[in-house]
């Protein structure tokens, strides 16, 4: 794994960007998983990967969202200041 954001999990996602994102699928907004460095669709249950700072945004790359995350409280929008 990269320590430097090209694995997608030390790297943050501009709010900017991300209002500008919406899921391919349901055309419904994203949250940032910051520990996971994933774009969570909490509608369609999939997390997009973001690698090498840049959003895959196909649903053949998502992972499937478990009940667990479902259930979990929706992630920060952006890491630590």
């Amino acid at each position: 794994m990269a320590a430097d954001g090209r694995d997608g999990k030390n790297f943050n996602v501009d709010p900017k960007l991300l209002e500008l994102l919406a899921c391919p699928l349901t055309k419904g907004p994203l949250a940032w998983d910051p520990e996971r460095g994933e774009l969570v669709s909490r509608v369609a249950k999939l997390a997009y990967p973001v690698r090498d700072g840049i959003p895959i945004m196909l649903p053949s790359e998502a992972r499937t969202l478990s009940a667990e995350d479902v259930l979990a409280p929706p992630p920060r929008l952006s890491g630590p200041g």
